[in-house]
């Protein structure tokens, strides 16, 4: 399949959905007056147009009323997820009721009349535009309040090679910012005080920390600098931080993007991270030490790949028996890590968990799940770990839900 026929397949796609909504509608309907039925039906295509078109619209007018702007590409994102739960089961109802007309019209005796027309069901109608609801009122909600619903994870690991005076040792992990998603101070200033009082031994920040530009973040600093620490906070870079998804050749070509890169940079150290680009710290406590480093984005499936893992792990201080690696995305774990066999514990974001899932104790699952292998949470390779933090912010879809924003608490155990 060629990317020039996605285009076409996507507006099919679209185009029969909506049929089949507006068809379970009208089943819905069917013994109301006329009148009724005309102004049901008039009201359907009236509120379906104006999504399509306002969501459109919202996404060739990026820069233009942000956060309006998001809002219309969220509700048109509830709608497309309503009727692709209800074309599911219409669809496949059309399949049996045409598979029943085909035997009906195979066992007819010849010269009889057309059969009986096989209707269909007001109640699978009202199951499906029901079912529809479920995603269509969830998104809703993920754009009101799960957008900036903040949890902590907590997660405890034992390794026997953890220097005795870091047993106890409480890492706090972020990752995934997108701080040009936000439209004012307030949430990411909640998430600072929750944070706060975790008191965690040292703090990671592992990617996507703006949408593309440097300026993003800019008015958080004074926000983000608020986070506490006794150690060093390190970041690492993500995807989204080197800003390949911006048409530079309208904004001053490479020595811009450059430049961009630069500032952000420049950010990082203006909040009082240190940023890691494929280098490595120690951290010493009672003369034992642990290694600390921090590589370059890292992508599969068409993502860039800027970091250097050999370069990385040769500056990491030898005398040092435990080493945390930050990369931001968990492709790099099957990738490369796994050459790496002295690593201990990998942290990464990128996924998001889709935004989008459930996330139960017994049953995990996003759509995100079908591209990548690792996607959130918790793995084990041998005695290596990786953690999948599903981030702080969000892109694209102004909300989240089943996978709220995460704040990560890890406690490393000796044994």
């Amino acid at each position: 399949m060629s990317r020039s026929t996605l285009p076409f397949i996507f507006l099919a796609f679209v185009i029969i959905g909506e049929w089949y909504g507006f068809q379970a509608v009208r089943t819905l309907t069917q013994h109301s007056s006329p009148g009724t039925r005309r102004l049901v039906n008039m009201l359907y295509w009236a509120l379906t147009v104006a999504v399509w078109a306002l969501g459109i619209w919202a996404m060739r007018n990026r820069h233009a009323h942000p956060s309006f702007r998001s809002y219309l590409g969220g509700v048109l994102l509830a709608m497309v997820a309503a009727k692709i739960v209800v074309l599911i089961p219409l669809l496949l109802e059309d399949v049996v009721r045409f598979g029943r007309w085909a035997v009906q019209a195979i066992s007819r005796p010849a010269g009889s009349g057309p059969g009986n027309a096989i209707s269909r069901s007001e109640f699978l109608s009202k199951a499906a535009l029901l079912a529809g609801a479920v995603p269509f009122v969830s998104l809703l909600w993920g754009m009101a309040k799960g957008g900036t619903d903040y949890t902590v994870k907590r997660v405890v690991l034992r390794f026997p090679n953890l220097p005795a005076s870091f047993d106890g040792f409480k890492v706090l992990q972020i990752s995934d910012l997108h701080t040009g998603s936000f439209h004012s101070k307030e949430p990411l200033q909640r998430a600072v005080d929750l944070i706060n009082k975790q008191q965690a031994d040292m703090v990671f920040m592992t990617g996507d920390l703006v949408n593309n530009y440097a300026h993003e973040v800019e008015e958080h600093i004074g926000t983000l600098a608020g986070i506490r620490s006794e150690l060093p906070i390190y970041s690492i870079l993500g995807n989204h931080d080197y800003a390949d998804y911006v048409d530079w050749s309208l904004e001053g070509g490479a020595a811009a993007k450059a430049a961009n890169l630069a500032r952000l940079k420049q950010n990082h150290a203006k909040i009082g991270w240190q940023l890691l680009l494929d280098e490595a710290r120690t951290v010493e406590r009672n003369g034992e030490k642990i290694s600390i480093l921090g590589v370059q984005n890292w992508g599969a499936r068409g993502f860039a790949q800027y970091g250097n893992l050999a370069k990385t792990h040769a500056a990491a201080d030898p005398a040092a028996p435990f080493k945390i690696l930050l990369s931001h995305d968990p492709s790099h774990w099957d990738g490369q890590v796994h050459q790496y066999e002295d690593i201990d514990l990998m942290l990464a974001g990128h996924t998001h968990g889709m935004q989008f899932g459930v996330n139960l104790s017994f049953l995990k699952w996003s759509p995100v799940q079908y591209v990548y292998k690792q996607w959130a949470g918790l793995y084990q390779r041998g005695r290596q770990y990786l953690y999948v933090n599903a981030g702080l912010g969000f892109i694209g879809y102004h909300g989240r839900v089943g996978f709220l924003p995460e704040i990560t608490v890890l406690e490393l155990r000796r044994g």
